[in-house]
C-alpha cells in the first residue's frame, strides 16, 4: 500500500506540472523563431571538435513493410582533415569485429591523407591555408543559405508545448508554401514534405524533427530515382557535456523507384554515442555499444 501511495502521488505530480504547462502561455512566435534561427547550424559544423560511435541499421522491407533483412554496421567517426569531410573508421558489421589487419589497413590509408596535406603545408602553406579558408566560407555560405530556404519554404505555425525527452518544447508545423522559390537543393528537397518539429523553449535548440513526403521527389531528372509519398525521416538531438546539441537518433522508412522498374523498400536508423572532445588520444578510448 505505502508503495502504491508513492506511485499515485508522482502520477498526481506528474499532471499537475503538465496542466501547469498548458495553462502557461505560449512565446510570441516571432521572437522565439527569430532565437531559434540563430541557433540552427548543421550538426556537421558542431560535430567538427567531437569523435562519435554511429551505429547504422538497414533493413530491407517487403511490400507490407515487414523488415525481411536487417544489416548492423558501427563505424567511429572521427573529424576530417581541414577542409575535407570526416574520416568514418569501420570497426564492427553484423555484430562481427573488424580484423586488426583491416583495421590497419585502414589507418595506414588514413596516414597517407595526412601526410600529404602536411606535404602541401610544407612546399606552400600560404596556398593550402587558402584552400582551407575557401573551402570553410563555402560550406558557411551553405549552411546559411540552407536555414534561409527553412524560412522562406514553410508555413510554420507554433501549435503548442509538449515535453520530449525531459525538455519543454515548442511544437511547429511546417507546410510547403505553393509559391516557395528556394535558392538550394535541400530548399527545393523541402517543399516535398510536410514537417513537424520540436524545439527547446530553454535554449531555442532543435530536439527532435518528423518528416513525411507529400508527393513524390524525383532525383536525377526524373530517371534516377524517384522517393515516394509517405516515405518518413524522424531526427532526434540530444544535449552533449550540458554544452551542445548534437544527433542522437535518424530514422527513415519509405519506398523509391531507382531507374525506371525496380523499387526498392527501405528502414534504418543510425545512433550516435560515446561523443567525445577530439584529441590524439580519442582513437582507442572510444567505447562501442554493445
Amino acid at each position: 500500500m505505502p508503495a502504491f501511495r508513492v506511485c499515485l502521488g508522482v502520477v498526481c505530480l506528474i499532471a499537475v506540472s503538465t496542466l501547469a504547462a498548458q495553462d502557461r502561455p505560449l512565446p510570441d512566435q516571432p521572437s522565439f523563431l527569430q532565437e531559434t534561427r540563430k541557433h540552427l547550424q548543421r550538426d556537421s559544423t558542431l560535430q567538427r571538435s567531437y569523435v562519435y560511435v554511429e551505429t547504422r541499421r538497414e533493413q530491407k522491407l517487403d511490400k507490407q513493410g515487414r523488415t525481411r533483412d536487417e544489416s548492423v554496421k558501427v563505424f567511429e567517426s572521427y573529424p576530417g582533415l581541414p577542409g575535407e569531410s570526416r574520416w568514418e573508421r569501420l570497426i564492427s558489421e553484423n555484430g562481427r569485429p573488424v580484423p586488426a589487419e583491416e583495421l590497419a589497413k585502414q589507418d595506414r590509408e588514413r596516414q597517407k591523407k595526412a601526410a600529404a596535406m602536411v606535404q602541401r603545408l610544407t612546399e606552400d602553406a600560404p596556398k593550402e591555408h587558402a584552400r582551407q579558408e575557401r573551402e570553410y566560407q563555402k560550406a558557411r555560405r551553405e549552411r546559411d543559405e540552407a536555414v534561409d530556404d527553412v524560412f522562406s519554404v514553410f508555413d510554420i505555425r507554433m501549435i503548442g508545448r509538449e515535453r520530449i525527452e525531459q525538455h519543454d518544447a515548442i511544437a511547429f508545423s511546417l507546410t510547403p508554401k505553393p509559391d516557395a522559390k528556394p535558392r538550394t537543393s535541400e530548399g527545393r528537397e523541402m517543399k516535398h514534405f510536410k514537417v513537424k518539429a520540436w524545439v527547446s523553449e530553454a535554449d531555442y535548440e532543435l530536439v527532435k524533427l518528423d518528416a513525411e513526403a507529400i508527393d513524390t521527389l524525383s532525383y536525377g531528372l526524373g530517371m534516377l530515382a524517384r522517393l515516394h509519398k509517405g516515405s518518413q525521416l524522424s531526427f532526434l538531438r540530444r544535449q552533449v557535456n550540458g554544452e551542445v546539441w548534437l544527433p542522437a537518433v535518424v530514422s527513415y522508412r519509405g519506398s523509391a523507384r531507382v531507374g525506371l522498374l525496380v523499387t526498392i523498400r527501405r528502414g534504418g536508423t543510425s545512433e550516435y554515442s560515446g561523443y567525445r572532445k577530439y584529441s590524439v588520444e580519442t582513437s582507442s578510448t572510444v567505447e562501442t555499444p554493445k
